[in-house]
């Protein structure tokens, strides 16, 4: 067994598991901090990102980088097209993949880079809200950032000079990095899912099964647990035992495994998410009464569930329930929408509502009575009476792409406005740093379920796993994590090798075989047959066969020591000296320097002789032995 490391960020994990001849990816995710590197693609043209001074490196004249770097307050970004971060290609070959597993939706990005004009000819799995709400980040993205979009340009040519560039491109891994991918790669990857529920096994060609089991942390998020005959891989990635909207986490199927995989803790360890929400309230509550209007930088999907329920409860509590809540996206009508008929998947306080019968998210309600609106882009007509003050949530968090881009630079010259940060995966001083210098109010209030240090050691603790494996961005956290569990740290680009070995197979014996054979006890409650056959490997299926040919026979019975030193002189290997043992008797043959140890139950050959006599030896046990 062998594990690969294809993403360097934690918490957008990509592995490749090699276990029982097959090659199986835990998770695709897409690493986006290298947005931050790059300007942004306002979804309206932008005269102010226009006039931003060009940037040429000091002492460097090349004609083929004007026009490729800018410079805002002091930082320098690339004018180009945003370009990801997927995972390596060159460690595993793609092609030779055999199943994908998928645990949430914000793992599966990256899947058309690794499914699409490699040769991937496997199987993917993911739940039914992964795969929908997945194809929802992946449209919005691919709409935002097609190929021309917003009339950028690809630059290349920076990535050649930056060793003579400030940080942090100089530190930066370019030539990694990849363009979106166009939006019929991302159709015909997302055909290639196959849905599976909860609990469901699922044959991976007969030499496994994989199971997926909820992680309580967001809709159809799940563990994965790999299961053998004789072992047992389980695979934690994004989880939570926090009370929230989806069901939650399942840690008996996680129990007794030889290898866990832990990966995709919080990042946001130092704050705890109910404080987080409550101070998002309290941002948002104090910026509205005002007169100012809020922005959200946000996914179309998770918290921004939670964010809709809570802040409308509390802005109704302050008096504020005139205040109107927006949501842009392209996938903001189908996102609220679909989250609204996933009863199955939802903790049981929200399947309680849906047999009222009412919707499990009040977003439905909302936008009946009007407080709610949503719209694809920024000049759809749902926004023609446009109000403020409001709340909008829109994307992308990064702040590189999609409306929050435009709102940003309509609002970001006035400190009545406020923009809040939610989501963890980017730094929201980073974010907008090409938008310098803002007078809007910026919180940073990061909202992230997932399984903190703290819980995630006493989760090993409580699932018992024989070996633990982590990313090696844990390594600081290891001791609170694992402090008595053998643990590997993982790397991008490297492989390691856990301590599972697999000792025994599990094979079936075919009807012939089994009508033929005559078990004999050997003590009580122990029986036994003699058995001569083929065994067959067939898509990772082991089956006994019988045995075709003389040279399949198998010797059994006690050795008779006389008979075998006749059959020895019979092959020419003379002159055995038989000595009697405590627990048998040895034949010695010091001419060919062999000894013969016979016991009751075995016998042992030690012969450094040549092969002549090895052969001889052979032919002369196999005389003194029956055989079927």
């Amino acid at each position: 067994m062998k594990l690969y490391c294809l993403s360097g960020d934690a918490a957008k994990p990509c592995f490749v598991l090699s276990f029982k001849e097959l090659l199986i990816m835990l998770d695709c995710g897409l690493s986006a901090h290298s947005l931050l590197s790059f300007l942004p693609l306002p979804p309206v043209p932008s005269t102010r990102l226009a006039a931003l001074p060009a940037y040429s490196p000091p002492h460097v004249s090349d004609p083929l980088l004007d026009g490729e770097l800018k410079e805002c307050c002091g930082r320098v970004f690339v004018d180009s097209v945003p370009e990801f971060c997927p995972p390596l290609d060159k460690v595993v070959d793609f092609s030779q993949l055999d199943v994908i597993l998928i645990s949430n939706y914000t793992c599966m990005l990256a899947l058309p880079f690794v499914t699409e004009d490699t040769g991937f000819k496997g199987r993917v799995y993911a739940t039914e809200p992964t795969l929908q709400i997945g194809r929802f980040y992946l449209q919005e993205l691919a709409e935002w950032l097609a190929p021309g979009a917003g009339g950028a340009r690809a630059a290349r040519r920076w990535k050649e000079l930056l060793h003579v560039l400030p940080p942090p491109l100089a530190h930066a891994r370019p030539r990694a990095w990849r363009r979106l991918f166009s939006r019929a790669a991302l159709e015909r990857s997302l055909a290639r899912v196959r849905v599976v529920g909860y609990d469901e096994r699922v044959d991976v060609f007969g030499a496994l099964h994989a199971t997926p089991v909820s992680s309580g942390y967001c809709l159809g998020s799940a563990n994965w647990v790999l299961r053998s005959a004789h072992e047992k891989v389980a695979y934690v990635s994004g989880s939570s035992t926090l009370t929230t909207h989806p069901r939650p986490i399942n840690q008996a199927a996680l129990r007794g495994a030889d290898l866990l995989l832990l990966c995709a803790l919080t990042q946001t360890p130092a704050h705890n998410p109910d404080h987080m929400l409550g101070d998002l309230c309290v941002h948002a509550g104090v910026t509205l009464r005002a007169g100012g209007a809020v922005l959200c930088p946000v996914y179309p999907s998770g918290v921004l569930y939670d964010l809709l329920e809570c802040l409308s409860a509390h802005l109704e509590g302050a008096g504020l329930a005139h205040v109107p809540l927006y949501v842009l996206s392209p996938a903001a009508d189908a996102s609220l929408a679909y989250s609204n008929i996933l009863a199955e998947w939802v903790s049981a306080g929200k399947q309680a509502r849906v047999y009222l019968p009412e919707e499990p998210f009040p977003h439905a309600a909302l936008a009946r009575g009007g407080r709610l609106r949503h719209a694809r882009a920024l000049a759809d007509d749902a926004l023609a009476d446009f109000r403020q003050p409001c709340v909008v949530f829109a994307g992308h968090p990064s702040l590189r792409c999609g409306a929050a881009v435009h709102l940003l630079e309509l609002w970001g010259a006035s400190a009545a406005h406020a923009v809040i940060f939610t989501e963890p995966d980017f730094p929201h001083q980073e974010a907008l740093a090409p938008f310098q210098p803002l007078a809007i109010k910026a919180f940073h209030c990061p909202i992230d379920t997932s399984l903190n240090f703290a819980q995630a050691g006493k989760l090993v603790r409580e699932l018992r796993p024989r070996e633990l494996a982590l990313p090696e961005q844990y390594a600081g956290a290891r001791p609170a994590l694992a402090a008595d569990v053998p643990t590997l740290l993982l790397r991008r680009g490297a492989a390691r090798a856990p301590a599972v070995r697999r000792r025994a197979a599990r094979a079936e014996l075919c009807g012939e075989l089994a009508a033929r054979a005559a078990p004999r006890e050997l003590r009580a409650g122990l029986r036994a047959a003699p058995l001569s056959a083929a065994l067959r490997v067939r898509d990772a299926r082991l089956t006994l066969e019988p045995a075709a040919g003389a040279g399949a026979a198998l010797h059994w019975s006690a050795l008779d020591v006389p008979a075998l030193v006749a059959a020895l002189a019979r092959e020419g290997v003379g002159e055995a000296r038989v000595e009697a043992g405590a627990d048998g008797c040895i034949v010695h043959l010091p001419r060919h320097d062999t000894l013969v140890h016979v016991e009751r139950h075995a016998t042992h050959v030690f012969c450094e002789g040549r092969a002549d006599v090895r052969q001889a030896l052979r032919r002369a046990l196999a005389a003194c032995l029956p055989h079927i």
